[in-house]
């Protein structure tokens, strides 16, 4: 019938979790609403080849002497910026340490936009109504994709993505309304 249940299901999540959002980290690392991107990254075919990490850096860099960059660092893209010697190309990102889902979603909720190579949060995103810029060739939620909030970019082009990128208006419920949870254990007990 056209309905994403996986994506309903963590739409519940999120939903079921906003209350519990938590945002000190926004004063605590003196931002301010929609002057902020989030950003994660992570995945093996961005960050273990030096040069696909370094453009990625050096574009993300470059972003971010315009519009402060958070990107809370996952131990794999920690070791290979080491390791590969790439400190001097993070000079300008405000890097932190791993956060959980609650602070995540807080400080996602105030950004102006996402850049993450990560695939739920994609969908995240796109609950606390931000347009995110994907560094992947494809993705799994080509939904978002298409109808134009969510962008698919190259390494080398992550700034191009954020800065000219136009932001459309937000569209509801494509993932449904919340209310997955309940349907599917209606549809198990045979009363849907």
């Amino acid at each position: 019938n056209g309905v994403y249940l996986t994506g309903d299901v963590m739409y519940d999540i999120f939903l079921k979790m906003k209350p519990q959002f938590d945002y000190s980290m926004i004063e605590k690392l003196n931002l301010k609403k929609d002057e902020y991107i989030m950003m994660t990254m992570h995945r093996d075919f961005n960050v273990d080849k030096p040069e696909k990490l370094e453009k990625i850096l050096k574009d993300v860099n470059r972003l971010s002497k315009e519009i402060r960059v958070v990107l809370p660092i996952h131990p794999r893209t920690k070791k290979r910026i080491q390791e590969f010697g790439f400190e001097n190309l993070v000079s300008d990102i405000m890097i932190i340490e791993p956060i959980d889902y609650l602070k995540l979603m807080g400080l996602t909720e105030n950004c102006y936009k996402v850049v993450t190579d990560s695939g739920g949060y994609q969908k995240e995103a796109y609950f606390a109504g931000k347009q995110a810029c994907i560094i992947m060739p494809d993705t799994s939620w080509r939904e978002l994709v298409d109808c134009g909030l969510n962008v698919l970019t190259k390494e080398d082009k992550i700034y191009d993505s954020v800065m000219n990128t136009k932001k459309v208006d937000y569209i509801e419920n494509i993932y449904g309304d919340g209310q997955a949870s309940e349907k599917i254990i209606s549809i198990l007990r045979g009363n849907y």
